[in-house]
């Protein structure tokens, strides 16, 4: 009996927390997603969260007048990794019918399952292009960009990343959410700070709720803005009844996170990640990394990564003093070698 009990615990959990969401016409084995990070959610990155867990990744933010320039660099940001059987390509902009030429070429060059617009970037020079957080505050051209990406995405189903709004005075994400939804996006995820705030203060996750309900029946809402840990994501989940997390900073360097979040929501708990297979991540993703950008780039982009890779070691000082002056895998090596041998 006690060991019906102890099922009955983990089905409900697993149930209730961790369950597949369908976005449109695309069913997604899970609730757990990596957030379209500038500067991390490249290829090899989402190749090493998917094998961590992370039901779907979004690549980094792809300009949509660089692509319809035929920026080589904006093609490279949505390659698909090896092992993503799903994923979605983010793109900005401030014009519709930019928007929809973009994602017609996306379309053709990248066939991801799913278009994302980023309206929640505070980034200024993004908010000058018309683009991010100036369409939340401004849900007419959040729809008509909306509409335009859906029109031109076809079968292709379409979500939009909102802010909570511009600042303090402007909250808008009703507004931005509705108009969203009526343009005919199958999902909205909000970041519940405003544009002002950027990424200081608190994201208030009671505007989350209060879009859930809003949006309740019509189409999924996701939640982002700190979530650093398994116990914030559960926490978001159960407090604002939002259908999935979208994990961004807490992803920075812890892919780990998809892991432990999942095995939190499905049995209660959830085991630490040895040091050994944190560093043997690492390396795999310096490989995915070598191969994307060549070997030179990538370890000089990996010096940050692998750095968060080796926290908790021995020694973690001088180790990172070595991380941050190595050029070649060889020299990643020699220091995996020194941590795991010694």
């Amino acid at each position: 009996m006690e060991n019906n009990d102890s099922q009955s615990h983990i089905n409900i959990f697993s149930q209730n927390l961790y369950h597949p969401v369908n976005i449109g016409n695309v069913q997604i084995s899970g609730n757990l997603f990596l957030a379209p990070v500038a500067g991390y959610s490249d290829a090899a990155f989402r190749a090493i969260c998917r094998d961590s867990g992370a039901s779907l990744c979004y690549t980094e933010m792809v300009s949509s007048e660089a692509l319809t320039r035929g920026s080589d660099k904006t093609h490279d940001i949505m390659l698909r990794a090896p092992n993503e059987d799903i994923y979605a390509v983010q793109l900005f902009g401030g014009i519709p019918e930019t928007m929809a030429a973009a994602t017609k070429i996306t379309l053709e060059k990248a066939h991801p399952e799913i278009i994302d617009i980023n309206a929640g970037c505070p980034v200024p020079k993004i908010i000058k292009s018309g683009a991010g957080s100036s369409l939340t505050k401004d849900p007419e051209l959040l729809y008509k960009i909306t509409k335009a990406t859906v029109e031109a995405a076809g079968s292709v189903p379409v979500t939009v990343k909102i802010r909570s709004g511009w600042d303090n005075s402007q909250i808008t994400f009703r507004e931005a959410g509705l108009a969203a939804f009526e343009a005919g996006a199958k999902a909205v995820t909000l970041h519940g700070r405003t544009k002002t705030q950027c990424y200081e203060g608190k994201a208030n996750w009671d505007y989350l709720k209060e879009l859930v309900e809003l949006l309740k029946g019509k189409i999924p809402v996701f939640g982002s803005g700190d979530v650093f840990s398994p116990e914030d994501a559960k926490r978001m989940i159960e407090e604002t009844g939002c259908d999935g997390v979208m994990f961004a900073r807490g992803a920075m360097g812890n892919p780990f996170i998809f892991t432990q979040t999942k095995e939190l929501l499905t049995t209660g708990k959830y085991s630490e990640i040895p040091i050994k297979k944190r560093l043997d991540t690492g390396m795999k993703e310096l490989q995915h990394l070598i191969e994307l950008k060549g070997e030179y780039v990538a370890c000089k982009e990996m010096r940050k990564r692998f750095c968060c890779y080796s926290k908790g070691v021995t020694g973690g000082a001088a180790i990172r003093k070595e991380i941050v002056n190595a050029n070649t895998l060889a020299d990643y090596q020699k220091i995996y070698d020194s941590i795991c041998l010694s």
